[in-house]
């Protein structure tokens, strides 16, 4: 079995791949959108998605757990947003969409796996820090 090696770059993390490869496909399907959503619709789905993978990609330099946290958490939100607009799409007759779904669904996996075993740490820091300080 191999190890994976440690991140260095926030390229280097699959959640981060997939939600850039969700941004990629979220500019092409709202390319497909009627020109009245250009400011609309359009502008926020990409916007939306853009922030995902802006986020996790900002939270990897974050020295702070709980600052990693917050934002993977920020990204979450936009996460949640993209579904909508997805429905949303569907719904106002712009075509149905499975490619990204599946890259959402995918990304979240991966996002809360990656912000669970963050907060994980943080609660091992927490306790180790209380733990610490009242032995000094």
């Amino acid at each position: 079995m191999s190890q994976l090696k440690p991140a260095v770059s926030f390229q280097d993390l699959i959640v981060w791949q997939k939600a850039h490869r969700f941004v990629l496909g979220v500019y092409r399907y709202t390319a497909t959108f009627p020109r009245e959503e250009l400011y609309g619709l359009s502008s926020q789905f990409r916007r939306a998605a853009v922030s995902i993978a802006a986020n996790i990609a900002e939270g990897f330099k974050k020295r702070s757990e709980l600052e990693k946290a917050r934002i993977l958490n920020i990204a979450q939100g936009s996460l949640e947003e993209c579904a909508y607009f997805l429905i949303l799409s569907k719904d106002l007759g712009y075509g149905e969409n499975s490619e990204l779904h599946f890259l959402l669904d995918d990304t979240a996996r991966l996002l809360q796996a990656y912000r669970q075993a963050i907060t994980k740490n943080l609660g091992r820091n927490t306790k180790n820090q209380s733990s610490n300080e009242n032995n000094t």
